[in-house]
């Protein structure tokens, strides 16, 4: 798919990334808190936005009529884009809220496009059938660590050492709760997002201590201190946060009213994948209560 894309993330999605083999956050996430109190520090993207696994890395992206993407770290030959994740599915009964919230929010802001898609949204939001399929009918992702390059004799010591910590989970509910904004640290992708602030989210930390364990005895950077764990819908090149969350608040508080903190969706933990190029790896098993 044409998912190549710069972060995130998404991405998840389907999305949430650093220099090859460095601690240093890459292009398109953040590992500095922001000097702004209003700009979120943004998790890496999706792996979907990861190139093939006969590529090592992400490669520059230019279509005609697409925004441009840049790479997110240096091609290194026998290096492989890891990412961990949660999958997550937006439920059919919740589909049409957030396709309307999405065409507000659009009308408003109209330079928005579709994580993974890069479909501009308000193109989409001339036909809700294909913004229903589009914007919300695909695979998202809760990063539960950075993404980075790992070298191909690291694989199967990270997937044996990830299941091994992860393996037993039990299943809890995810409550996706708040319409977010983040930005990358160099201001380059704003992103539309919906992040988890109650149900899920003592879970999820846990999970990303298990991951940080894994990362730090292959000499890969940790997650961020403070992670947020949330899903991104839309994006928007450069720093547009002042405008995208006003309107974002402005279409919340006309919805549920300033004072009223409404669940947008909930859904049920549906384990842990790795992606290591365009392979994935199951990590967990369940273990229900």
């Amino acid at each position: 798919m044409e998912a190549l894309l710069a972060s995130y993330g998404d991405a998840s999605s389907d999305s949430d990334s650093d220099t090859a083999l460095s601690t240093k956050a890459v292009t398109e996430s953040a590992s500095i808190p922001n000097t702004r109190p209003d700009v979120v520090v943004l998790p890496p993207p999706p792996v979907s936005l990861l190139t093939p696994p006969n590529s090592t890395g992400l490669i520059d992206y230019l279509q005609a009529g697409q925004p441009n993407r840049a790479r997110s770290f240096p091609h290194v030959e026998g290096n492989y884009a890891l990412h961990v994740y949660i999958p997550v599915y937006i439920p059919p009964t919740s589909k049409k809220e957030v396709v309307l919230f999405l065409k507000r929010v659009s009308s408003v802001v109209p330079c928005l496009h579709v994580v993974d898609a890069d479909v501009p949204l308000d193109i989409l939001c001339k036909d809700d059938h294909k913004l229903e399929k589009v914007a919300v009918g695909r695979e998202f992702h809760i990063s539960l660590g950075r993404t980075v390059p790992i070298r191909v004799h690291q694989i199967d010591s990270v997937i044996a050492m990830l299941r091994q910590r992860l393996q037993f989970q039990k299943r809890y509910w995810i409550d996706f709760n708040k319409w977010e904004v983040f930005i990358n640290d160099d201001k380059t992708r704003t992103f539309l997002s919906m992040e988890v602030v109650t149900g899920g989210l003592a879970e999820i930390a846990r999970q990303i201590e298990y991951v940080n364990e894994v990362y730090k005895l292959h000499n890969l950077p940790e997650f961020y201190k403070d992670p947020r764990p949330h899903i991104s819908l839309a994006w928007a090149l450069g720093d547009i946060n002042d405008s995208l969350k006003r309107a974002v608040e402005e279409e919340t508080d006309r919805c549920i009213g300033a004072s009223v903190q409404k669940r947008i969706f909930t859904c049920k933990f549906s384990g842990i994948e790795c992606k290591i190029g365009n392979k994935t790896y199951r990590i967990c098993k369940f273990h229900d209560e």
